[in-house]
């Protein structure tokens, strides 16, 4: 659900830390940051409640900041605040896809032309191409560290050439990419200690390749695990068309929205279908008569390789010209 009354929000904010807030401490549908903070500072760490009325405002502060934070880095959007009611269910919520829905829309937005700016978990963002392009990535700090962003945390006090770096380094870096130094299996056994990422995460690990829509209220990005098979120790075939989310894809809060989305016209199926994961996840493909690669660069350069001359093309130009491109 969200709801756009202030009532609502006033009730929910006293049920669950004993405080009513002000109008003054709202931004719209938003909890200003600064209001968490000082509720957080002074909550009496007494007994059961107090402890957690405590966690529940930091993790709304986890959310508003690191998680699903916005452009303006001053709020966080109370349609979260009712998932915390039940303290122990909160763990139950599948909080890393939404994440990864809230990152997916970020880079959708930012990929426009007149996109200043981009938010969202760009933490999960930093530590995917850390992890994956070693050689663009300072040095770890603390590698057997979890969560596993934490292996760079203080990087500057250790790693003084990465400070120094400019754009150009990282372009010459891309220039210089040789076959074979993505790391496509991160997780593996070879590639990471297993005693680092805890056991109960890796025991839902074959969910990971299930290529659905990933859903957070109205936030809907779909999981094209079939276009990145390799990421998931498998051999990269032809994958499917495209998914068209319609309407579902360009729905946002900033109007007022009293609504379920899981009941919502727009996003009925594709709840119903995330719901549905553990029957979409990625299994081997049969083994095809040529060469699998040669398969899929031939799709490859049929849907896009006009797109990729062009861009060698302005490459080209843009050496010659001696101007800089984006």
């Amino acid at each position: 659900m969200t709801m756009s009354s202030f009532e609502a929000l006033e009730a929910e904010c006293l049920h669950q830390f004993g405080v009513a807030l002000r109008k003054s401490d709202c931004r719209g549908s938003c909890i200003k940051l600064t209001w968490l903070r000082d509720l957080k500072e002074n909550l009496h760490l007494t007994g059961e409640i107090g402890i957690q009325r405590y966690v529940k405002c930091h993790i709304m502060l986890l959310i508003g900041t690191i998680l699903f934070g916005d452009k303006s880095g001053a709020g966080v959007h109370w349609k979260f605040l009712p998932l915390l009611r039940e303290f122990g269910s909160i763990i139950q919520y599948s909080w890393g896809s939404a994440c990864l829905a809230h990152l997916y829309r970020a880079l959708c937005w930012a990929s426009r032309v007149d996109c200043k700016e981009i938010d969202g978990p760009l933490t999960l963002l930093l530590g995917w191409a850390w992890i994956r392009l070693p050689y663009l990535s300072p040095v770890p700090r603390e590698p057997r560290s979890f969560p596993l962003a934490n292996m760079w945390r203080n990087w500057e006090r250790g790693d003084r050439r990465y400070r120094y770096m400019k754009l150009a380094d990282f372009r010459k870096a891309f220039d210089e990419f040789q076959e074979g130094e993505f790391v496509w299996v991160a997780y593996a056994v070879d590639r990471m200690d297993p005693n680092i990422i805890p056991a109960e995460i890796y025991m839902h690990s074959v969910v990971w390749s299930a290529t659905v829509p990933l859903v957070s209220f109205e936030c809907i990005e779909w999981h094209a695990t079939d276009r990145y098979r390799r990421q998931f120790g498998f051999i990269q075939g032809v994958p499917h068309e495209e998914r068209n989310l319609d309407k579902a894809h360009g729905e946002v809060l900033t109007d007022p929205k009293n609504l379920n989305w899981a009941m919502a016209p727009t996003h009925y199926s594709w709840v119903m279908h995330w719901k549905n994961r553990y029957r979409h996840i990625l299994s081997e493909l049969p083994m095809p008569s040529q060469h699998p690669l040669d398969t899929y660069m031939h799709w490859y350069r049929g849907k896009f390789g006009n797109r990729l001359i062009l861009s060698n093309l302005v490459g080209e130009e843009n050496d010659e010209g001696n101007q800089d491109l984006d």
